[in-house]
């Protein structure tokens, strides 16, 4: 990944979760394929490039180590940001929508049939980061 798509990543991920203290760069063992995502000095996710079907997109991938109950608390915590919301999926009860207010950033699907811990899972395509601005 060149370093301006990082910092349009960058961009991205602190506009949708709200919190300017997200640092995005590249992974010392792929730099050209993955990036890391930091708060603080925290490693929380993990982005992977895919443009294996001619489009360019990306693949967030967070580990989220609460149950159920406590998951919208965590995030918001985690993220500062009170406007993130879980919500159910119709038919599904393994998984649930991430929003931001009223914006869809992602599902967290359960790891583990006793709901023990998640992982959120955003795609990211090419043309959502046209639109953002430095």
């Amino acid at each position: 990944m060149k370093k301006a798509e990082l910092e349009k990543l960058q961009n991205f991920l602190r506009r949708s979760f709200g919190n300017d203290a997200l640092r995005v760069s590249p992974d010392p063992k792929d730099p050209t394929r993955a990036a890391g995502v930091q708060l603080g000095e925290r490693k929380i996710a993990t982005l992977t490039l895919d443009d294996e079907d001619g489009d360019r997109s990306f693949a967030f991938e967070m580990k989220i180590p609460v149950q159920r109950p406590v998951l919208q608390d965590y995030l918001r915590r985690l993220f500062e940001n009170d406007d993130l919301k879980i919500v159910a999926r119709a038919k599904k009860t393994d998984s649930v929508e991430l929003n931001c207010g009223e914006d869809f950033l992602g599902v967290i699907s359960a790891d583990d049939a006793k709901q023990t811990s998640f992982t959120l899972q955003m795609a990211i395509l090419d043309f959502d980061l046209d639109d953002q601005e430095a």
